[in-house]
């Protein structure tokens, strides 16, 4: 018996500019998806506000910490790394693959801008939490009644 990997893009053909359109829109926001055609896949985020922090939570699970990256420029935070697929699990006899490999990369756009040294980042349980610290100009002021 031969096994081929089925994908659902390969049974819409006939509507794939129409289908690429919906995707280019939703794929942010819709959780892991994976781009068979180039090996990609976008992981999960939450991006919520905290006091005087923005943060930000990434689902990683499978992921050493050593193969994520951060980068900051500006009011633009990018989020990179790769999945490699465990050596161990490609002999023949596997049946069904879910797991997505590859390499990912998310960019934000952060409502401030911010340097480096106002990000701490953790890696913990497959979730990476950056807490963005907010410049003063963006912190809520509290106002003296004369």
């Amino acid at each position: 018996m031969h096994l081929t990997t089925w994908s659902p893009r390969l049974a819409r053909r006939p509507f794939d500019k129409t289908y690429k359109l919906f995707d280019d829109f939703f794929t942010p926001f819709s959780g892991y998806h994976q781009d068979s055609a180039n090996g990609s896949f976008y992981p999960s985020v939450d991006i919520y506000e905290e006091d005087d922090v923005l943060v930000l939570e990434a689902e990683l699970p499978g992921i050493d910490k050593e193969n994520i990256k951060v980068d900051v420029n500006n009011r633009l935070l990018t989020l990179a790394g790769e999945r490699t697929i465990d050596e161990k699990n490609t002999e023949a006899g596997k049946y069904r693959r879910e797991r997505y490999y590859g390499t990912f990369e998310r960019t934000f756009k952060l409502p401030f801008e911010v340097s480096e040294k106002h990000i701490n980042a953790t890696y913990k349980d497959g979730i990476l939490t950056l807490r963005v610290e907010k410049p003063e100009e963006q912190k809520p002021k509290q106002i003296t009644i004369n």
